[in-house]
């Protein structure tokens, strides 16, 4: 594990921010995919007792980013490429079917609140904030299939997003592939104002499938 600052969580929330905490140690890469969680570790550090820090893992191996093994202790889990190709290309449909149904079914204030979450991550972007850049962009799209009132295309989306968060936050390590990124999702912004499924469709797929250009060879590399 690499050295990292991490902050002693507060009592109030305490599931939720030791979730919080270690999702970002796994999406930023202190806690490296294959390894073992040192739990003794990170319960001193996050500050908290062994049963909260076990229900955490809980919710993150339910997310798909640990693996709990009875008697040998929790993993982070190592997606290959071909799994990460899989889910990406899975996404890269539903989210082009969801630009389709937002742009149709979505309520003005439902757009207006997806085009503010992209305005709040151009903000990032321009301070060059990646970690909270990178959770305004997981919002953008988790919410935007939300609005499409397809609960099932919202489950599944969230499903495959929380398998792919680390993956996901690797697409943007390098400048070009970060702005790449960005001009895509100000496409996406302009596809949503002028309520343009079509254009949506096709700047949500390609959008997906660019991401796997981006990380493929890291990915591949770790195998």
């Amino acid at each position: 594990m690499h050295s990292t600052p991490i902050r002693t969580i507060a009592k109030r929330s305490l599931h939720d921010q030791a979730v919080e905490q270690i999702r970002d140690l796994i999406i930023e890469g202190h806690l490296e995919p294959g390894h073992r969680i040192d739990e003794a570790v990170l319960i001193v550090k996050l500050g908290i007792s062994r049963t909260p820090f076990r229900e955490a893992l809980r919710t993150l191996a339910a997310e798909g980013l640990i693996e709990i093994r009875p008697s040998r202790g929790s993993v982070v889990r190592k997606l290959s490429a071909d799994e990460v190709r899989g889910m990406l290309e899975l996404q890269a449909h539903l989210e082009a079917f969801a630009g389709r149904l937002a742009c149709a079914r979505a309520t003005d204030a439902e757009i207006d609140e997806l085009l503010e979450i992209h305005d709040r991550m151009m903000a990032l972007y321009e301070a060059r904030d990646r970690l909270p850049y990178y959770k305004l962009n997981q919002a953008f799209h988790t919410r935007l299939s939300e609005i499409t009132g397809n609960e099932a295309l919202a489950e599944t989306q969230r499903s495959l997003q929380a398998r792919l968060k680390r993956i996901r936050f690797i697409g943007n390590r390098q400048e070009d592939f970060w702005r790449a990124a960005v001009e895509e999702h100000a496409e996406m912004a302009e596809a949503l104002r002028a309520r343009d499924g079509e254009r949506l469709a096709e700047t949500m797929e390609r959008h997906l499938t660019n991401t796997w250009d981006r990380v493929r060879n890291v990915v591949t590399s770790d195998d």
